[in-house]
């Protein structure tokens, strides 16, 4: 009856761009099951699966809220087993009664690319903002806030503008692998893509991935983007926050004739700013001058080029003293199966001496996403270092490790997840993330379409299943053995 009345409400809701805005709630939480790159051989593509919490580059997709013990998280999601559409969900758990709500679905992107998911974050005031991200520029980007501080039921969209070169106002309408952090008494600091085309390189016009940053004191007017880096073909960035410190780490994508391009990437940097981006500097405090142009720069971590290395970043957080660590893989190549591994796992720590550069574990897929968690002296990772049921696909089994000696002994904790029939695939760290939600991931088939589901466990790694199918508007989610 109630998938009867989201068809119906379809029908009638109105057109942002291209996209649809619904503002309902949906029957239950299911995933995008997403695939990219088609191999023609037994590994099927490049990378597979349930991608409702994916890619790396966004963050956060939850956030915990102290004043009502709530952690608010959003996803990409599908309505039901049929669709291939990827909506906008937003959720929350109630840490004080265990329950989790039903999710609201809040846009249809009208597209199946995970690549467009949604971020969350909050502000000073409790209310709930999603910034619903595109995949370069064939289709516009989205900003949503809840009309009540901690409140799922219903949105707005925000009719936000920026600068432009010439100091002219115009719409804040695009935007890709977003990351948003707030910053009460500043704002909004936002890290993100956009592309550029017209690059001529070899011949061909080649989209240019620009990393920059932007501002913003209300979500609704925001700055002129700056940009971080233009190396070459481009880069991929991800990110942390320590206090008001926000850090960049990221790779760049070569032009030269072998091993150029989107698939390769390689190098890993790192810039930080703690002035809401008016000056930048390395993890060591010399000043950097924006953007960075030359391979060969301060910001520099580690040459992978050199190694004739990929490097693919999970996750950016710091140490008890707030200095970096980077958690990144490195492989051989692009392509998934036994060929290109090792897959090594990495932290790169900033000492403050020296960058000091740890192996951690062995996976067997470059896009074996995991979160990095300090809590003091302790760290620990949670990733799937173990193969799954489709061995060498996106995702496997979630171990949950830990290290006592900042990283240059890792040790096994825990399995969070074993015997499953689907791989479990980016499990994320929420803000603040509390005992009771860890860490939030999706799990789908790397081989072949299929059903996702979404979970989450809590700090000891027991998991739960987020309900499929609600029949209230809170439910216990299922404990999952």
């Amino acid at each position: 009856m109630f998938r009867i009345l989201v068809a119906v409400l379809c029908l009638t809701v109105t057109f942002t761009g291209q996209a649809q805005t619904l503002d309902q709630k949906a029957a239950g939480y299911r995933g995008i099951w997403y695939f990219i790159g088609p191999t023609n051989n037994e590994f099927a593509y490049k990378y597979s699966g349930g991608l409702g919490t994916y890619p790396a580059n966004h963050y956060p997709f939850s956030v915990y809220a102290p004043t009502v013990q709530r952690t608010f998280f959003c996803y990409g999601g599908v309505t039901d087993s049929t669709s291939r559409d990827l909506c906008h969900m937003i959720g929350y758990f109630d840490h004080k009664t265990g329950m989790v709500s039903r999710p609201t679905l809040l846009l249809n992107k009208k597209t199946d690319d995970a690549h467009d998911n949604p971020v969350i974050q909050l502000d000073a005031q409790g209310y709930i903002w999603v910034f619903s991200t595109s995949h370069g520029t064939e289709r516009p980007s989205f900003i949503h806030r809840s009309r009540k501080p901690y409140d799922i039921s219903s949105f707005e969209p925000i009719s936000a503008t920026r600068q432009d070169e010439a100091g002219k106002r115009i719409p804040f309408d695009n935007f890709s692998y977003l990351q948003t952090y707030y910053q009460p008494g500043r704002g909004f600091f936002n890290l993100m893509t956009h592309y550029d085309r017209g690059v001529l390189i070899y011949g061909a016009n080649k989209p240019r991935r620009t990393i920059s940053f932007i501002t913003s004191p209300d979500g609704v007017n925001w700055s002129a983007w700056q940009d971080i880096a233009t190396i070459e073909e481009g880069h991929y960035q991800s990110s942390g926050q320590w206090r008001n410190k926000v850090g960049s780490a990221f790779n760049y994508h070569p032009n030269t004739k072998v091993g150029a391009g989107l698939d390769y990437r390689t190098n890993i940097y790192y810039v930080e700013t703690d002035d809401f981006g008016k000056s930048w500097h390395t993890a060591d405090g010399k000043p950097l001058r924006l953007p960075l142009t030359e391979i060969a720069n301060p910001a520099l971590v580690k040459d992978y080029k050199s190694l004739g290395l990929n490097a693919y970043i999970s996750d950016v957080n710091y140490d008890d003293v707030g200095r970096p660590i980077i958690l990144y893989i490195t492989s051989k190549g692009p392509d998934p199966g036994p060929a290109n591994g090792p897959h090594e796992w990495h932290v790169a720590h900033w000492t403050g001496k020296e960058w000091a550069i740890h192996r951690v574990a062995q996976s067997d897929h470059n896009y074996d996403m995991g979160s990095l968690y300090v809590q003091g002296k302790t760290w620990q990772i949670i990733g799937p270092v173990e193969a799954g049921p489709q061995p060498y696909g996106t995702g496997g089994n979630l171990i949950m490790l830990k290290s006592t000696d900042q990283g240059k002994n890792w040790t096994a904790l825990k399995a969070i997840t074993k015997n499953t029939v689907r791989n479990q695939t980016y499990p994320r760290r929420p803000v603040a993330a509390q005992p009771g939600f860890y860490a939030f991931w999706a799990d789908g088939n790397a081989r072949k379409p299929s059903a996702s589901y979404l979970y989450f466990c809590n700090q000891d790694g027991q998991v739960f299943q987020l309900p499929a199918e609600m029949k209230t508007d809170l439910e216990k989610p299922m404990r999952v053995k």
